[in-house]
C-alpha cells in the first residue's frame, strides 16, 4: 500500500463517466435549473441600467443641463437595483438549495452504494478515500446543480451583449480590446489547465492522509505498546509536506494568474484613456459613451475571469463524479437479488460440494472442500493458523463466493438465494467484536433494531452481561466510546454475544466467540452458548477445546483440506492431526501451570506449517488454537 507521503499514479478524468452523471443531475433538478436561469437573466438585464444611465447623466443631464431626467434616471437605477437584490436571493433560494438537495441525495446513494459493497472492496480501499468519496466528491455537484452553472451560462450571456455593445459604442477600440481579451483568456486557460491536476490532487493526497490518521487514532494502543509514535509522526508529516507542497504550488498559480488579471485591467484602461480619449476629443464619442464603454468592459472582463473560475470548480465537480460513478458501477453484493429465490427460513443442512476458493490467482486457500452440517447442529474448525478456516466462515456469511463448487441451504445453492434474506438470519459473532460509539443497549439492540429493553436485557443475562453492566453507573446506557473502547475485551466479547442471541438466527457463527473471556466467565456463558445453539446450525472456530468438545462434528483442516472429521472423542481415538494438536497445546498449558514463573518456548508443531497454539491465549482449560 502506497504511504500518504508517496505520490500515487495520476488518473485523468474519465469525461463520459462525468457527463452520465452530469446528464442525470440536469435531468433531475431541471425545474430549479431553469427557473434560476430565468431569474439570473432578468438579474443580468437589470445590470445593464446603471452602465446606461451613466450616459444619460453625463449627455443629457450634466452636457445638456436636463434636470427634468433626474427623477427617470434614479427611478430606473432604483427599479433596476431592486430586480437585482430580489433576483439575487431568489436565485439562492430556489438554485443553491437545489444543489446542497443534490449533495444530499448524492451523498445518500453514495453511502448506501458503498455500504452494500462486497467485503473485499474495503479490505484493499482506504476508510479515509471513502470517507473522501461520501462527504467531499459530492460537493463538487453544487456547480453543476447549484448557482455554479447558471453563473457560467450568466457570465456568457451577459458577456455576449455587452460585447456586442461595445462593437456598436467603438469597434476600433474594441477590437484592441478584445485581442487583450483574448490574450488574457488563453493565459487564464493555459494556467488553469496546469492547475487542475494539481487540485484534483489535493483531494486524494487528502483522502491517504485522512485515512492514514484514522488508522493511527483507531490503533492508538497498538502505537504506543510499540512506540511508533515517531514513525506514524514521519508518516504524518511526509504526508502533510506533500499536501503543503501542492497548495503551495497551486497558491503560486492563482496569485500569478492574479497578478496578470491586474497586468491585464491596466493594458485596456490604458487603450480606453489612449483610443477613447482621441475619439471623445475628435467628437466620434461623447463622455456618456466613454464611461458606458467603461462599464461594459467591466461586464465582459469579470465574465472572463469568472469563466476560468468557474470552468475549474466544473473540472473538478466532473473529477468528484467521475470518481462517484466508479463506486456506483462497482457491482455490489446483493445486485443479483431480484433475480434471485427469496428465502422466508434458512431451514435444512448447510453443505459445501467440492467448493475451491483463492484470494490471488493460483493459491488455493480452499481446495476441494465438502462435508454437510446438519439442521440444528454444531460444526467446530480447527487447525493451524492459516488453514483456511477463517476463509470457509466467510464463505458461510457469503462474503466471498467460491471459486469452484457449491454452497447448499437446505438443497439450494446459495448464489441462488437472495443474500439479504439469506444474512438476516445469520448471528454471528467475531474475533474482532466491533462496537458503536453508542450506549451498551444500542451495540446490543443493533441485530434487532425494534427489541424491547425487556428482550435487550434477556438476551444480556444469557451473556453475563448484567454482571459488568451492573457495576456502571449509568447500567445499559453507558456509553462504551469509539469500538468499545471503553470496555474490556471480555465485556466487547459479552456484548456480541448478546447481540447475536437477540438476533435469534437459525445460522449462528462463533469465531473465537470465547478467547477474550477468562475460564470462569467462560464457565458461565457456556450454558448460555449452549442454549443458544439448540435448534440453530452453528460454526465454531474454536481456541479452546472446552467449546467444542460437544460439537456434533470437528473438521479438521490443513492446507486449506479438511483431513480428519468426527466427533472429539472420535478425532482423539484416531490419534491423527486433531490428536497432536490436543496433546501439543494440553502439554504446553501443564507446563506453565506447573512453572508458571519460567519462560517457555514451544516447538514447532511436527508438520512443519509452525505452531498453531499461542501461548498467550493459554487457560487451565485445554485449548485449541484457530
Amino acid at each position: 500500500m502506497t504511504a500518504p507521503g508517496e505520490p500515487r499514479k495520476k488518473k485523468g478524468i474519465n469525461y463520459s463517466n462525468a457527463w452520465a452523471e452530469t446528464r442525470q443531475l440536469l435531468r433531475r433538478y431541471k425545474t430549479p435549473l431553469a427557473l434560476g436561469m430565468v431569474l439570473m437573466l432578468i438579474g443580468r438585464a437589470a445590470g445593464f441600467v446603471l452602465p446606461a444611465s451613466s450616459k444619460w447623466l453625463i449627455d443629457e443631464v450634466v452636457g445638456k443641463q436636463r434636470a427634468d431626467l433626474i427623477p427617470m434616471i434614479a427611478i430606473a437605477v432604483a427599479s433596476a437595483t431592486v430586480v437585482q437584490a430580489a433576483t439575487s436571493f431568489a436565485i439562492a433560494q430556489v438554485v443553491s438549495l437545489a444543489g446542497q438537495r443534490a449533495i444530499t441525495e448524492f451523498r445518500r446513494r453514495v453511502h448506501a452504494r458503498v455500504l452494500r459493497l462486497p467485503v473485499s472492496f474495503f479490505d484493499s480501499t482506504q476508510s479515509g478515500i471513502l470517507i473522501q468519496r461520501v462527504m467531499s466528491d459530492a460537493e463538487g455537484v453544487r456547480n453543476l446543480v447549484g448557482t455554479g452553472i447558471v453563473q457560467l451560462i450568466g457570465s456568457l450571456v451577459t458577456g455576449s451583449i455587452a460585447l456586442g455593445l461595445l462593437f456598436w459604442l467603438n469597434w476600433k477600440l474594441t477590437s484592441s480590446t478584445l485581442l487583450a481579451l483574448a490574450m488574457f483568456g488563453g493565459v487564464m486557460a493555459y494556467a488553469f489547465k496546469r492547475l487542475r491536476p494539481a487540485f484534483r490532487e489535493r483531494s486524494k493526497i487528502y483522502a491517504e492522509v485522512s485515512g492514514r490518521l484514522g488508522q493511527a487514532l483507531g490503533g492508538a494502543r497498538v502505537v504506543k505498546v510499540y512506540t511508533a509514535e515517531k514513525r506514524e509522526e514521519v508518516v504524518f508529516t511526509r504526508g502533510a509536506h506533500r499536501l503543503f507542497r501542492n497548495i503551495a504550488s497551486t497558491i503560486t498559480g492563482t496569485s500569478a494568474v492574479t497578478t496578470f488579471g491586474i497586468v491585464f485591467i491596466g493594458i485596456v484602461y490604458l487603450l480606453i484613456a489612449m483610443i477613447g480619449g482621441r475619439d471623445v476629443i475628435a467628437g466620434r464619442m461623447t463622455l456618456g459613451d466613454l464611461i458606458m464603454y467603461v462599464f461594459f468592459i467591466a461586464l465582459v472582463t469579470i465574465p472572463v475571469m469568472q469563466l476560468a473560475s468557474i470552468g475549474t470548480q466544473i473540472t473538478e465537480a466532473f473529477a468528484g463524479l467521475d470518481r462517484i460513478r466508479e463506486i456506483m458501477q462497482t457491482p455490489t453484493e446483493d445486485d443479483g437479488d431480484a433475480t434471485r429465490a427469496p428465502l422466508p427460513v434458512a431451514d435444512g443442512d448447510i453443505a459445501f460440494e467440492g467448493v475451491w476458493f483463492e484470494y490471488r490467482e493460483g493459491i488455493p486457500v480452499l481446495r476441494d472442500v465438502s462435508f454437510v452440517a446438519r439442521e440444528g447442529t454444531t460444526t467446530a474448525l480447527v487447525g493451524s493458523s492459516g488453514s483456511g478456516k477463517s476463509t470457509l466462515i466467510s464463505l458461510i456469511m457469503a462474503f466471498a463466493r467460491p471459486l469452484r463448487g457449491r454452497i447448499l441451504v437446505g438443497g439450494r445453492d446459495l448464489a441462488a438465494i437472495r443474500l439479504r434474506d439469506y444474512r438476516g438470519q445469520l448471528g454471528v459473532v467475531l474475533q474482532d467484536n466491533f462496537l458503536f460509539d453508542g450506549t451498551i443497549a444500542e451495540n446490543i439492540a443493533f441485530s434487532r433494531p425494534g427489541a424491547t429493553m425487556d428482550e435487550v436485557r434477556a438476551a444480556a443475562r444469557v451473556a453475563h452481561c448484567e454482571e459488568f453492566v451492573a457495576q456502571f453507573p449509568d447500567g445499559f446506557d453507558t456509553v462504551v466510546g469509539e469500538r468499545g473502547v471503553k470496555l474490556s475485551g471480555g465485556q466487547r466479547q459479552r456484548v456480541a454475544i448478546a447481540r447475536a442471541i437477540l438476533a435469534d438466527p437459525r445460522i449462528l457463527i462463533l469465531d473465537e466467540a470465547t478467547s477474550s473471556l477468562d475460564s470462569e466467565a467462560e464457565q458461565h456463558i457456556r450454558e448460555g452458548l449452549r442454549a443458544l445453539r439448540t435448534g440453530r446450525t452453528t460454526f465454531v472456530i474454536a481456541h479452546r477445546l472446552s467449546t467444542i468438545t460437544s460439537a456434533d462434528q470437528i473438521l479438521v483442516l490443513e492446507n486449506g483440506e479438511i483431513v480428519e472429521r468426527g466427533s472429539h472423542a472420535d478425532l482423539l481415538a484416531l490419534n491423527g492431526r486433531y490428536r497432536q494438536l490436543y496433546d501439543k497445546q494440553y502439554q504446553l498449558e501443564r507446563d506453565q501451570f506447573v512453572n508458571p514463573g519460567e519462560d517457555f518456548t514451544p516447538e514447532p508443531a511436527a508438520t512443519g506449517s509452525g505452531d498453531p497454539l499461542s501461548s498467550s491465549h493459554l487457560r487451565s482449560t485445554p485449548s485449541m488454537s484457530q
